[in-house]
C-alpha cells in the first residue's frame, strides 16, 4: 500500500511558477513510476508528466514539455514537478500517481488505468 500527498499548489499569475511535491509513504518507493496528472473542471483527466523506477526517464505531454520537469528523491520518497512559464490554461487539480514497475516503453504509462495509488490533488490556479 503507498499513500500520496500532494502539496505545492497556489494561485499565480501568468508566466509565474510552481513547485509541487508528491510525498509517499512506504518503504518501497524507488519501485514504483510516478507521475502527474491534471483535471480541470469539466474535462477528463490529463496526463501531464511521468519518470521512470527503472532509470528515470521523463516522459512529458506537449503541453508540458519545455516548461515542466518531473524529477524524483527516493531518499526522500518524493516526486517534485517544477512548473514554469505558467499559462492560465494550466488551471487544473494536479494528482500525482504511482506504478509498481510501470514501463514505458508504449503509451499504456500516459493513462491514468495504468497507476495504482493516486494522491487527493492539489489546485493550481494561473490567472491572466
Amino acid at each position: 500500500q503507498v499513500q500520496l500527498v500532494e502539496s505545492g499548489g497556489g494561485s499565480v499569475q501568468a508566466g509565474g511558477s510552481l513547485r509541487l511535491s508528491c510525498a509517499a509513504s512506504g518503504r518501497t518507493f524507488s519501485v514504483y513510476s510516478m507521475a502527474w496528472f491534471r483535471q480541470a473542471p469539466g474535462k477528463d483527466r490529463e496526463f501531464v508528466a511521468a519518470i521512470s523506477w527503472r532509470d528515470d526517464n521523463t516522459y512529458y505531454a506537449d503541453s508540458a514539455k519545455g516548461r515542466f520537469t518531473i524529477s524524483r528523491d527516493n531518499a526522500k520518497n518524493t516526486v517534485y514537478l517544477q512548473m514554469n512559464s505558467l499559462k492560465p490554461e494550466d488551471t487544473a487539480v494536479y494528482l500525482c500517481a504511482a506504478g509498481l514497475y510501470l514501463e514505458y516503453g508504449g503509451r499504456s504509462g500516459r493513462r491514468s488505468s495504468a497507476y495504482q495509488y493516486w494522491g487527493q490533488g492539489t489546485q493550481v490556479t494561473v490567472s491572466s
